[in-house]
């Protein structure tokens, strides 16, 4: 799919992207999308802010003005649709994580997208972990068997309505959506980013299994982007878990690391190790504008340094042995112009000795970006089926 606008920055673009992918669950109107992109400075941050925060704010009165007036359709539509917008408001803004606007967008994003699930009737839960909690949402379904979902490096829980959770609790699964370490919602109780998710996911699956609509033999686990990682991660080391869909597969974080600095795993970490590590992750971040991206945001959700950040990321993979663990049948997704991880699920699917299913979208299905941003009704109808026949 080729870029319409911000056609130098594929950042830009692909965030623009992912707002497009939500119409298709109500985060988003296609209008909205397009006259708050065009009001945008390519490249520049504070534009990006500024434009996405006053699209939010317009959105979210209106909806509180359909709300007052007991239009309560209407009111939640809206609400929804600022809680992408305010999401989006804040993304690119986290190479500096005193900036107030970090806090204040994603309050209100958190606030309109409660309100909507007040509205709707999903339930927000808080999941005890680690002597404090893990934010999410519980959607009950008809079905005994349920889903539960976490999104990757930068998503949050709130948005995970649109990447699966409405698509599958339409299906009448129950669905249990959380923000784990690292990521908005657990970030701003202390808690960063880690490798081992077998010791996020085993919590919430205690605390699912407490309540009395679970069917213990019938839960999947999916994670999106980078959660294509840490879900089956999970799942090698945790046996409640009965399937997993990696919403794009993900194999080895360090390879994608590794890359910028031709391939070595070891040779990159030498480097980053060295004195002038700072200046040379800063100078690949001035050529590039996903690393330039990448990098803000994940010094702040590692709690490290830029060159801390990458050597953090060697650690995420499931090599060694890891993949070939999982016994539970698995769902490998793929994008094949996908930015972050091209080659990554592939190598995941490789690894897997389980029962292993692989979907390849393409490009002539509009379904070739991460996550298959842009053709969400698609993925989801292919993710469904998927788990309707494996839980069934």
């Amino acid at each position: 799919m080729r870029p319409f606008i911000f056609e130098k920055d594929p950042t830009f673009w692909y965030e623009t992207l992912r707002s497009f992918g939500h119409i298709a669950y109500g985060g988003a109107d296609f209008g909205e999308v397009v006259m708050t992109a065009q009001r945008i400075v390519e490249g520049d941050y504070g534009s990006w802010h500024d434009e996405w925060l006053a699209t939010a704010d317009r959105v979210a009165a209106e909806a509180e003005r359909s709300l007052a007036a007991g239009h309560l359709v209407s009111a939640g539509d809206g609400f929804l649709r600022a809680s992408n917008y305010y999401r989006s408001a804040e993304f690119f803004l986290h190479g500096d994580p005193s900036d107030p606007r970090i806090d204040a967008a994603y309050a209100r994003q958190v606030a309109s997208f409660r309100k909507f699930a007040e509205i709707r009737g999903i339930e927000p839960v808080e999941i005890p972990y680690e002597g404090t909690t893990l934010p999410g949402y519980l959607y009950r379904g008809t079905r005994d068997a349920t889903v539960v979902m976490h999104n990757g490096f930068d998503g949050s829980a709130e948005e995970m309505h649109f990447f699966a959770a409405a698509a599958l609790h339409e299906r009448g699964f129950n669905v249990l959506v959380f923000d784990g370490p690292g990521q908005p919602g657990a970030m701003r109780r202390g808690l960063l980013f880690r490798p081992d998710w077998e010791h996020v996911v085993g919590p919430v699956l205690d605390w699912l299994r407490a309540g009395p609509y679970v069917e213990a033999d019938r839960v999947a686990l999916l994670g999106a982007s980078m959660g294509g990682l840490l879900a089956p991660r999970a799942a090698a080391f945790e046996p409640r878990i009965k399937a997993v869909v990696a919403f794009d597969g993900v194999y080895d974080m360090g390879a994608v690391i590794a890359e910028r600095f031709g391939g070595d795993r070891e040779a990159t970490r030498r480097a980053l190790a060295l004195p002038e590590a700072e200046e040379i992750v800063r100078g690949l971040m001035a050529q590039d504008a996903v690393t330039r991206w990448a990098v803000t945001h994940g010094t702040w959700v590692t709690g490290t340094s830029p060159s801390g950040y990458l050597t953090a990321m060697l650690g995420y993979h499931l090599r060694d042995g890891v993949a070939e663990r999982i016994a539970c049948p698995v769902l490998v997704c793929s994008a094949p112009e996908d930015f972050s991880f091209k080659g990554q699920p592939e190598a995941l699917y490789a690894h897997l000795t389980c029962d292993k299913t692989f979907i390849e979208f393409t490009e002539a299905e509009g379904a070739d970006a991460h996550c298959q941003s842009g053709a969400q009704r698609l993925a989801m109808a292919r993710i469904g089926d998927w788990l309707e026949r494996t839980l069934q």
